[in-house]
This record gives structure tokens, C-alpha cells and sequence, in this order.
């Protein structure tokens, strides 16, 4: 079996809005679909976080070293490309197109064994994972009322972040997290993430530090990036000192840059995105590294429907993964598969049980999106 062709799709037209203080707009590509295609007709879907137009330069690159490759063997295919363009964009969106390659290169093993993913990566601790329902703060009422629909809709955990959290007063920090918490409801597992991987980020260390505090006694989940992502020392100082866990590691690629974070001991909780840290080959050994270093692996996902598929599928492979992030309100993650994703009666999702990722794609939700008409 050989790859013959890889396609990419950027996904436009309905972009979420992600908090930015650049903000995105609908029209804007920030996430991309990536088809491998093969000789005997079985095709492979993944994406990568990144825009389209870099997908396709790094395609041009990545072509010699992908073509007439064996689809059947992601980990050694894609280490391949990635130790053969370190010169040339380690980290960046030849490793986010990586992402998705390798992806549906894991998609294509399971369809062609008849096995999910989850089963192929070693075996699955899960049948169900709880998902997180993930969306920007807003002022404290509509946010609320925001938290209110979507808690009708079933979940049971939420994920506020952005916003004007931290950007303006330490009161209205406050007023946002204590609206949050009295609209999901004690039971409720809540989050908060800070966002500080914006542009031009204000806050330091004393600010987090005092934040979790307060974060603390609203019996929030985990503090997420309340730090620029590159400040390590401050991230492990904090974590000593923070009276509850710390979570970051979003903007983070390939395993090698998580080694420091993990052995110093900077995060309670990691968070990679498959979509842009090398794919589910990688993402996997960052999971593997994060349970011998005793921090909890939850996969960021704040992207599209198959990396929703790759993390169920992580989460189900890993012993202590019991949550994913579920963007609400996205068609990239709603629309574009054939089955819409449910919750059921406990606001958990099951994990695919169909062969590869397990999920079908809309192809005509694609071209909408995309413009583009791919074949299966």
C-alpha cells in the first residue's frame, strides 16, 4: 500500500471566534484539512492548526519524503518527515501539517485493520470520556446565560477563557468566575483559562499567584495559561505555590519541548493539541512522558471534529485521561461529520467504535467550508 496524494482544505466562512486581542474573523483560516490519499482506494482525514496557504507550501516541501510512502506505518512515516525538515520549520506549520498527516495516516491503519485507533495505540481504559464544553468569557450576565444553554444541551463540565479575564480588574475577574460557577452549579467541574499566550500579555507572576487564590475558592478545576508560554521559571514557581493545579503547554510542539516543563516540574496538567504537535504518533509519547512524570495529560482541543476524534481516542488509550475539550458551537467540529456528535444521559461521549477515527466525513459540509470537493 502506497500514499499516491495529500490534499488540504482550509476551513473558512464560519471561524469562531477565539478571544484573540487580534481577533480572527469568519473568513479567516486558522484550521485545515488535510485527506492522504492511497493506491487501494482508502483515504485518511486529520487536520492541523494552521492556515491553509501554509499547508500547502509545507505539503511542496514535504512531498519527496511522504510520496509512495507506506500509509500502514504512522510513527515511522512521520518521524521521517519531521527529522527530515528540522532545518526547515521544527515547531512550526511544517510540524502543525505533520499534525495532520500523520493523523490520517492513523485513520487509514485503523480502517484498513478494522480496528479504532484507541485499540491500536495499545488498547482502550475508556469506552466514554466526559467532555468539556469550551467558550470565551464574556461580562458576567451573558455569560451566564451563555453557560445556562449550554448546561441544557447535557454537559456536565465547562471551560471559560479570554475574554476580558485579566484585562481589565481584578474585580471583574471575580464577578465573571462567581457568575460562572452560580450558572453551571456546584457540582459542575469548571475551568478557567486565562489566554495568556496573547499577544502582549500584561500579567506576571503576583497576578497569577493572587488569581488562583481566588480561583480557588470558587472550586475551579485547574488555572489554565495564566502565564506567557514561555516563562518556565515563573510556571514552576507558581505551581509549588498555587493552591490549585496548573495547566498549560497548548502552544507547545513535539515531544522535545515538553521535556523541561515536565521534568521541572512547571504544569499539574499538559495540554497538546494533536493538530498542531505532531499528530497522535507524538502526542501519545508526550502523554506517555506526562504519567511518568506524574502530570495529568488532558489534550487541548479547540480545533475541528477529527482532532476531537484523535483526542477520544488518546483519552481512551491513556489511564488517567478522563476529559477532552469540546468547542460548543463550532460547525468545524458539528458539521462537518456525518454523525453529529451526542452526549448521553451522564454528558459523557463515547469513543468511536467504528474502524480509524471512526467518524465520516460530510463531504458536502467540506465543500462548503472549503470550496473544495474532496472524494473519499
Amino acid at each position: 500500500m502506497k500514499i499516491t496524494a495529500i490534499k488540504a482544505a482550509g476551513l473558512r466562512g464560519s471561524t469562531p471566534e477565539g478571544g484573540w486581542s487580534n481577533e480572527i474573523k469568519p473568513d479567516d483560516c486558522i484550521h485545515t484539512l488535510i485527506a492522504v490519499y492511497t493506491d487501494e482506494g482508502v483515504t485518511g482525514w486529520g487536520s492541523a492548526f494552521t492556515s491553509d496557504l501554509l499547508v500547502q507550501g509545507a505539503l511542496r516541501v514535504l512531498e519527496p519524503l511522504f510520496a509512495q510512502e507506506n500509509p500502514l506505518e504512522p510513527q515511522r512515516v512521520s518521524e521521517k518527515l519531521h527529522a527530515n525538515t528540522f532545518w526547515m520549520g521544527r515547531g512550526g506549520s511544517i510540524t502543525h501539517t505533520i499534525s495532520g498527516i500523520d493523523i490520517a495516516l492513523w485513520d487509514i491503519l485503523g480502517k484498513i485493520t478494522g480496528q479504532p485507533v484507541g485499540r491500536l495505540l495499545g488498547g482502550r481504559y475508556l469506552e466514554r470520556v466526559l467532555p468539556y464544553a469550551s467558550l470565551l468569557m464574556q461580562e458576567p450576565d451573558p455569560l451566564a446565560e451563555h453557560l445556562r444553554a449550554v448546561k441544557g444541551q447535557g454537559f456536565r463540565a465547562f471551560k471559560i477563557g479570554w475574554g476580558p479575564f485579566g484585562r481589565r480588574s481584578n474585580g471583574l475577574d471575580e464577578q465573571i468566575v462567581r457568575a460562572a460557577r452560580e450558572a453551571v452549579g456546584s457540582e459542575a467541574l469548571l475551568m478557567v483559562d486565562a489566554g495568556a499566550s496573547d499577544a502582549f500579555w500584561r500579567q506576571g507572576y503576583k497576578w497569577a499567584l493572587r488569581t488562583a487564590d481566588m480561583l480557588a475558592s470558587y472550586d475551579v478545576e485547574w488555572f489554565e495559561e495564566p502565564l506567557p508560554p514561555d516563562n518556565l521559571p515563573d510556571y514552576i514557581l507558581l505551581r509549588k505555590n498555587s493552591r490549585l493545579p496548573i495547566a498549560g503547554g497548548e502552544v507547545l510542539t513535539r515531544r522535545q519541548s515538553f521535556i523541561p516543563w515536565l521534568q521541572n516540574g512547571a504544569f499539574d496538567i499538559v495540554q497538546p493539541d494533536v493538530t498542531k504537535v505532531g499528530g497522535i504518533s507524538e502526542e501519545r509519547r508526550i502523554a506517555w512522558m506526562a504519567e511518568d512524570s506524574g502530570v495529568r495529560f488532558v489534550p487541548h482541543g479547540w480545533n475541528t471534529a477529527l482532532g476531537l476524534a484523535a483526542d477520544l481516542h488518546l483519552a481512551s488509550a491513556c489511564q488517567n485521561t478522563e476529559l477532552v475539550e469540546y468547542l460548543t458551537g463550532s460547525p468545524f467540529i458539528d458539521d462537518i461529520v456525518e454523525d453529529p456528535w451526542k452526549l448521553d444521559g451522564d454528558g459523557m461521549l463515547p469513543v468511536p467504535n467504528g474502524p480509524g477515527l471512526g467518524v465520516s466525513i460530510n463531504l458536502d459540509a467540506v465543500e462548503k467550508y472549503t470550496g473544495l470537493r474532496l472524494e473519499r
